[in-house]
């Protein structure tokens, strides 16, 4: 497929739609705070590496690391951007320190995920992955049967014509159906009974 192809760019979207919308959910509802300029940064990071991966059919494999990785880098995005944090954690994954502050261990000490949190993510990870790996082959599934009745048609374009079915007995004459058979009983009703005598 092309860079440019419709599909390609509808479904590197909907993972980037997908992905974000997981991991600013799990990020407010784990207690932090997005800020607009984080989903401006995100939403473009997103997708530029959900393009390069649209080219073709997409398994499991391919998307569950993808997301898990892509969870991360959102997680520490929305972290670094939310206004609580520190100004020290900002400036140490910038690469600079400011003066006054001691560095000890890790730059983002404070900002580490307990372990609930780490679970939860993983399994609304696991399962998002899930659901895209079988939202892909669905759609992938939908492609080749249209494209095989799309080949068939191609193969056969014209429609076939139906002839109406013959008659068994043409060398019979017809009768007129207003005509009644010649012993049939038209009286209807019920029997008289009760008839006056003469």
């Amino acid at each position: 497929m092309p860079v440019t192809s419709p599909l390609r760019l509808a479904r590197a979207a909907a993972f980037t739609a997908v992905c974000l919308g997981l991991g600013v959910v799990a990020h407010l509802f784990s207690g932090g705070a997005v800020a607009p300029g984080a989903l401006a940064l995100g939403l473009p990071a997103v997708f530029a590496a959900a393009l390069p991966l649209s080219g073709g059919e997409r398994t499991l494999r391919a998307i569950l690391p993808l997301l898990a990785a892509l969870q991360v880098v959102l997680h520490v995005l929305f972290t670094l951007s939310s206004p609580s944090s520190s100004p020290s954690a900002v400036d140490l994954m910038a690469g600079h320190a400011m003066p006054g502050h001691a560095v000890v261990g890790h730059a983002m000490v404070g900002h580490m995920p307990s372990l609930g949190m780490l679970l939860g993510h993983g399994w609304a990870v696991v399962l998002t992955a899930l659901w895209l790996a079988r939202g892909e082959a669905a759609l992938w599934a939908l492609l080749r049967r249209l494209a095989v009745r799309l080949t068939r048609i191609a193969a056969d374009p014209a429609p076939p014509v139906f002839a109406p079915p013959a008659s068994p007995h043409l060398d019979e004459p017809r009768l007129p159906r207003f005509l009644a058979p010649r012993h049939c009983v038209t009286r209807r009703g019920p029997p008289n009974l009760l008839q006056p005598s003469a």
